[in-house]
């Protein structure tokens, strides 16, 4: 390509970019530095929860019970080991009334019950040795936190002849969030050094090596910059950081290193450094914003879930993504106008002797020409073409395979078996769930208003303690127009049965309004508000990734390939969340305690994340075919070069990336650890089979009619949508490969190249 060429294609956007260089970057350090001051402390705002539907009945009856029958909904327990006397030992049971006297003259604590109180059989270990004091903390979690932070040493520990150990939910949910912020901290430990070893493995050169990491930096604070903001005016699950993390480090170096690889081309093939940066902006930064749009169109797509640990990833996300993105289409061109041929200075490599002769990463060639298949990646590309159908075949045979396991998945709620077997809060739980009668956790509650005669209470009770999955039948509670029953289910807290009585009870006919609340009725809950709105989540993502890659590509059928191939690169991750996560296969190495089920919002979740992580590299590889074809006009040399040029940048992306998230993934919270190491596991599948052997083979299957496109849809693309690269007449024309004409593919890039970037 010409010097005129390349210098013609310089346009607004690189001379908006590159004009204040160093202006750009004092701007962005000053900002980064307020964004650390605007986002210190945002942890400690977020909530542990979100997994409930704000709207459902049984969220409604949960804040109808709290707010009349405080006692109801106790969500702090404090565990008293009698220490060998017996809980009903004299002097016990008055240092034990002692102790719950106290409770109750806390601020913000109410409905203060005990063992020594009420006698109630729950509330005493079946061996006599310990005995339970229950309350509720009122307030937000935030609030809630807070007043157990300040009351539990107060508690905890020994307290005369008695040993008194803090649990409950509210206990759960703080420690969770003190626990995720240490791993969280670990992680970045781990993380950052080990991406910038790999980034100088990759780069060779140091500098080149620190800008993706500078450029995720960047990221990762301003996102919780904005976290911190969001804060302010809705819920913020804690879990979301790990994304921004995750994301910022993750993407941030995907999109440096393709920004950065293609500067560094243009740079060795003699190009001046404003116009180098300037056909970077217009091919590389132009796949970059695709696929920043791409990825946030997958996040975004969980705020039409309801539950605010789902819509806390689509704020972090959509955050993270599109400050990664400006971060690498303003800040890096300006670092790299700065920098120059200075990019590939310091080349660690050559400390071992392994300088290279041209600082081009990652091509695949030793001298950097194209032949068709030199370079590991051209021949591999070349060998899965010729052996198309058996690659397919097989390819797509062992990832269905690998995600039946998926099929027998049983969905369930987050508990205190998330937490790590020494935390105390769970320690106390296991006690309880071990040592106490009836099935701890496992209690409906249900809600009686508008007021009813002893005579309907009792006719209502004896008919809900008939039905077949109800153990016992507790109550009424009555206080004014208000009652409630606790129903004590035969079966474990939410098994099928549990959740089937949940259903039973809410059609029940009662001569009062009912509504039911409990762990089982909150599942039922949300895995109802998540099936409803699945589908709208999925055809927005799908719609809008169909969209996104036909302006790319002008191309029909790539876009419904990259969707469906994307989708089969999960499978591996889903079978793999069910064999190891809920049936505990690996569990001892891994460190966790399985429990059966998985957490109803983590598939919705990972689904999002990983299939904008795939659709990331998708658009890498397909954009660079799409350029090598608008070029050349010739269909596999396009797919051949795509790779060869993109499989060892892809790699190379896919591993940093996946070392993040096992760093995640060393979280001693079970639901982090998941969601970290199957999104990692995602990753490396799509990077290392479906993008070097199943899209290669695929394409070739599919061949010229690759780029087909009907006449108002390819106007439609010739008037908006984009390419990169100059056209071979050829790929204009559709003359050497019958894609041109009325219905023949998307026109190359020439016309649209009038506008430059």
């Amino acid at each position: 390509m010409s010097e005129v060429n390349r210098g013609s294609r310089v346009g607004g956007w690189t001379r908006f970019v590159t004009a204040r260089p160093r202006l750009s970057l004092l701007a962005a350090l000053v900002i980064t530095a307020l964004a650390v001051f605007a986002g210190s402390g945002v942890g400690d705002r977020m909530g542990s929860g979100g997994w409930e539907d704000p709207a459902a009945s049984s969220t409604y009856a949960t804040k109808a019970l709290e707010r009349e029958f405080p006692a109801s909904q106790p969500n702090l327990l404090l565990l008293v080991d009698a220490g060998g006397k017996g809980v009903d030992d004299p002097a016990v049971a008055a240092e034990a009334r002692r102790l719950t006297e106290r409770l109750a003259a806390e601020d913000g604590v109410v409905g203060v019950g005990s063992y020594w109180q009420t006698r109630a059989p729950a509330l005493r270990a079946e061996d006599g040795g310990e005995a339970l004091i229950a309350a509720r903390i009122v307030g937000t979690e935030k609030e809630a936190g807070e007043t157990l932070e300040r009351i539990a040493p107060e508690f905890r520990g020994t307290q005369g002849s008695l040993d008194v150990s803090v649990g409950g939910p509210v206990a759960v949910r703080h420690e969770m969030q003190a626990i995720i912020q240490e791993d969280l901290l670990r992680a970045e430990l781990i993380a950052l050094p080990v991406t910038l070893v790999l980034l100088v493995m990759v780069f060779g050169s140091a500098i080149a090596a620190l800008l993706p990491l500078g450029i995720g930096i960047v990221a990762i604070l301003g996102t919780n910059a904005v976290l911190r903001g969001i804060t302010e005016i809705t819920d913020v699950s804690v879990f979301a950081q790990n994304l921004t993390t995750a994301l910022g480090l993750g993407l941030a170096v995907d999109y440096a290193l393709f920004i950065v690889r293609r500067f560094r081309e243009e740079l060795a093939e003699g190009v001046d450094v404003r116009d180098a940066v300037g056909t970077t902006l217009r091919t590389a930064g132009r796949t970059v914003l695709f696929s920043a749009l791409t990825v946030a169109v997958s996040l975004a797509a969980m705020m039409v879930f309801p539950q605010y640990f789902l819509r806390s990833f689509a704020y972090a996300g959509i955050a993270v993504v599109l400050l990664a993105a400006a971060a690498a289409l303003i800040l890096l061109p300006a670092a790299l106008m700065l920098l120059g041929h200075r990019v590939n200075s310091l080349d660690l490599r050559r400390l071992f002797g392994k300088g290279r002769k041209k600082p081009v990463p990652g091509d695949g060639t030793a001298d950097g020409t194209l032949d068709g298949t030199s370079g590991g990646w051209g021949r591999t590309a070349a060998l899965v073409m010729r052996r198309a159908p058996l690659f397919a075949v097989a390819t797509a045979t062992g990832l269905v395979l690998l995600g039946l396991p998926f099929l027998g998945v049983k969905f369930g709620t987050a508990d205190d078996r998330q937490l790590p077997s020494s935390a105390e809060a769970r320690v106390v739980q296991e006690d309880i769930r071990s040592g106490f009668p009836g099935s701890p956790g496992g209690g409906l509650e249900v809600l009686g208003e508008g007021g009813a005669t002893a005579a309907e209470y009792a006719d209502y009770r004896d008919r809900v303690a008939a039905l077949p999955d109800v153990l016992r039948v507790d109550g009424p509670v009555v206080s004014g127009d208000h009652a409630y029953f606790t129903v004590l289910p035969r079966g474990e807290a939410v098994d099928q049965d549990t959740q089937r009585l949940v259903r039973e009870l809410r059609a029940e006919p009662a001569a009062f309004d009912t509504s039911v609340t409990g762990t089982a009725a909150v599942l039922v809950d949300s895995k109802d508000a998540i099936g409803d709105r699945l589908p709208l989540a999925a055809g927005i993502i799908v719609v809008v990734t169909l969209l996104l890659v036909f302006l790319l590509t002008g191309s029909v059928l790539i876009p419904i390939q990259a969707v469906a191939l994307n989708a089969l690169s999960l499978t591996a991750m889903f079978g793999a969340v069910v064999w190891v996560f809920q049936d505990g296969h690996l569990s001892g190495f891994l460190g966790f305690t399985p429990t059966g089920d998985i957490e109803t919002t983590l598939p919705v979740l990972m689904f999002c994340v990983a299939f904008g992580l795939s659709m990331d590299y998708g658009v890498f590889l397909i954009s660079r075919i799409k350029e090598e074809y608008d070029r050349s006009g010739d269909h596999e040399r396009s797919v051949i070069f795509g790779l060869q040029r993109t499989g060892g940048l892809i790699t190379a992306a896919a591993v940093i990336l996946a070392v993040v998230m096992v760093a995640i993934g060393t979280s001693r919270v079970t639901n982090t650890m998941m969601l970290g190491l199957g999104i990692a596991l995602a990753v490396v599948m799509d990077a290392m089979v479906v993008r070097s052997l199943l899209v290669p083979a695929v394409m070739k299957l599919t061949g010229r009619a690759t780029w087909w496109a009907p006449g108002p849809l390819r106007r439609f693309h010739d008037r908006f949508g984009v390419s990169e690269g100059g056209s071979h007449p050829a790929a204009l024309a559709g003359g050497t490969d019958g894609t041109g004409g009325s219905d023949g593919a998307v026109s190359g890039a020439g016309e649209r190249d009038k506008v430059g970037v």
